[in-house]
């Protein structure tokens, strides 16, 4: 049994702990880590671990942060969003900066040129009809303009520079999807691409069914407080404008909506025509929608490729357009009124998300013609939008094996130019209904690691009906780890920083800290609470005899556990629950309602606890007191019958 010894308190002298000099660098030479470059995500020089295994960053590049490349994989596209201008417009790059003299008599009365230097180095020429005005962040990038958003980007992922931020959404591998109407009220920009690090969206919105635009609107200041960068109103059923209106005004955060719902609403499918779609456009970007889902890729020639499959067409824009072709045999009406779409999203600078209504609605479909058909048209869709200025990303698939996982991201980096890839899980198995913000989640990691730049959160309630309040917690918390997840695979400078200080404060075994560096500081208290409400040096997993941490926290020789900002010389005893607290030990079912109300009412008396400190921590009482402070803490289960024991015999 060890005791405790004032000496661990002691910061160790490293050189005693190089008794072996050679051994580390023989280890990792037997045993070489894959390293490519990539960037450590952890900023502390404290760490062990050799970093992550990625490829090395390759800012203002198409592999920004990057996964290696499986056997087979295609490469990125060579073209970017400078290739594809507008009319009348040219760009070069120089290898030098400019002379100052005029560039030639390309520049006559009726055009402009602007030069800047890029943040990758080099120097670029642009030239615009003159008199051209920019509008959308793409086209002020293209101009050599850094906005107030690109620099509100900046600050908000310091790992960038708003010169680099620029670039990326010159070369249309990022957008920051601001509304000139949102911006006028509570938007705070926000960027999505490969550079930054991976987002997630949370859906929501009234149904037919269920809910309302105060409710809806309650769930999105939810999802907001539980990390969503982007929320999706998809409201089928309710006041649909009133709910859609109200996001807009109270958003923090870029809203996005399918604006088909509200062009049929009242209306056969049928009877959609070339007027109603840019009045309900142009309505949608007034109220300030910041991107739209528009499913212009599903063609008349994709319909025959959906006939064997096991689910058909599982998106609600793709379905309803796919009647519409069929009743009309003609092709699709957004893939054709593409240029005027594209007007409208201009004047108000909303960004395409562009829809992917052929995405596969079960493993069995995955990957198969009709998606890929239609991922190569998106690629030409966006290349026609970035011509009108309009910044783009791409919706990607929903269900998708794992192993076919990095193949689809990659694919969309090729035909779609390195826009921002937008993918719903993808979900890598079909039969857990109930669990499948589990399940996605899964999928999502790989896909924010392989080339995903937004996550759309799926909640314990896909496929089974509209989430609730802590369906959308579930589901925002699910792809938190996810997109975080990745971006510490990715080596995103700065990414693993928390997990580092968590680390440090777990390893010191300082309660209050490592509830307050969790993601989610109330459900990791309160189920530390509900087996050992009073402050220890060890956990209720383990129990004191057992605490691997405590140990090694005792050997003087190891860091581990002494880190200055978070030793304690006394231990802090823990508070009463709060409401939140006790709320999600009330949903959990484990303990009595008593119990819950002891722990939501507790006094310093009620812990056992003098004037000083809780008397169960191990420093201030020697291990048989602590041993029988544990007993009557933990609840003593009857494990006996799982161990094949004889069942006097119990294991706690």
């Amino acid at each position: 049994m060890i005791h405790s010894n004032p000496a661990a308190d002691r910061l160790p002298n490293r050189d005693a702990l190089s008794s072996h000099p050679t051994l580390e660098a023989e280890t990792l030479s037997r045993f070489a880590p894959p390293l490519r470059g990539a960037a450590n995500p952890g900023t502390a020089n404290a760490a062990t671990t050799p970093g992550s295994f990625a490829n090395a960053p390759d800012l203002g590049g198409p592999r920004a942060f990057s996964s290696p490349d499986a056997p087979g994989m295609p490469a990125p596209s060579d073209k970017t969003a400078w290739d594809f201008l507008p009319e009348g417009w040219s760009s070069v790059l120089l290898a030098e900066a400019p002379s100052g003299a005029p560039c030639g008599s390309c520049c006559g009365e009726s055009r402009s040129v602007v030069e800047f230097r890029s943040a990758r180095g080099g120097w670029r020429r642009v030239i615009f009809p003159k008199g051209f005005a920019p509008i959308t962040q793409l086209e002020s990038a293209r101009l050599g303009i850094v906005t107030p958003q690109m620099r509100r980007v900046a600050e908000r992922e310091p790992h960038l520079a708003a010169e680099l931020v620029r670039d990326e959404v010159a070369a249309g591998r990022m957008v920051i999807p601001a509304n000139v109407n949102h911006l006028a009220h509570r938007l705070d920009p926000m960027a999505i691409g490969r550079a930054t690090k991976t987002k997630i969206n949370a859906n929501m919105g009234a149904s037919p069914v269920s809910s309302g635009t105060d409710e809806e609107l309650e769930k999105l200041d939810w999802a907001i407080r539980w990390g969503a960068d982007t929320v999706m109103d998809l409201s089928t059923g309710g006041d649909l404008d009133a709910c859609r209106a109200a996001f807009c005004r109270h958003s923090t955060v870029p809203i996005g909506t399918v604006p088909i719902y509200s062009m049929i609403i009242g209306r056969r499918i049928e009877d959609l025509d070339e007027r109603i779609v840019l009045d309900t456009l142009e309505h949608q970007a007034r109220q300030g929608v910041d991107y739209f889902t528009i499913h212009a890729g599903v063609r008349k020639a994709h319909l025959p490729l959906i006939k064997r499959r096991l689910i058909g067409i599982v998106s609600r824009g793709g379905s309803l357009l796919a009647k519409w072709m069929i009743v009309h045999h003609r092709e699709n009406l957004m893939h054709e009124m593409w240029e005027e779409i594209c007007g409208v999203m201009r004047r108000h600078d909303v960004t395409f998300s562009i829809g992917d209504g052929l995405r596969p609605g079960g493993l069995a479909d995955a990957t198969d013609a009709a998606q890929l058909a239609e991922l190569e048209t998106l690629g030409e869709l966006t290349e026609r939008a970035w011509r009108h200025g309009v910044q783009v990303m791409i919706e990607g698939p929903g269900h998708v094996p794992f192993d076919q996982i990095e193949f689809n991201m990659k694919l969309e980096r090729r035909l779609c130019h390195g826009a921002p890839f937008y993918v719903l899980g993808p979900l890598v198995t079909d039969i857990f209904p109930g669990y499948d913000h589990i399940t996605s989640a899964i999928g999502a990691t790989a896909a924010a690691y392989h080339g995903a730049s937004m996550l759309c959160y799926v909640t314990p309630k896909e496929h089974l009906g509209l989430p609730k309040r802590d369906d959308v917690k579930q589901g925002c918390i699910a792809y938190k780890i996810a997109a975080h997840a990745a971006d510490v695979a990715l080596g995103i400078p700065g990414a693993r920083d928390r997990d580092d200080e968590l680390t440090k404060a777990r390893a010191a075994l300082n309660w209050e800290k490592h509830f307050e560096l969790s993601f989610d500081p109330d459900t990791a208290r309160a189920y530390h609470d509900e087996d050992l409400d009073v402050d220890t040096d060890f956990c209720a997993m383990c129990g004191h005899d057992w605490c691997s941490v405590r140990i090694s926290k005792e050997i003087v020789e190891f860091a581990s556990g002494k880190a200055e900002e978070y030793r304690r010389e006394r231990p802090v005893k823990s508070a009463a629950l709060t409401p939140e607290q006790r709320e999600i030990l009330e949903k959990r079912g484990v303990l009595s309602p008593e119990e819950i109300h002891r722990l939501a009412s507790k006094t310093r008396q009620a812990v056992g606890a003098d004037a000083g400190k809780a008397g169960c921590h191990s420093d201030h009482v020697d291990a048989d007191e602590a041993r029988r402070r544990q007993r009557e803490v933990l609840v003593e289960l009857n494990t006996a019958p799982a161990h094949n024991l004889p069942s006097g015999d119990r294991m706690v």
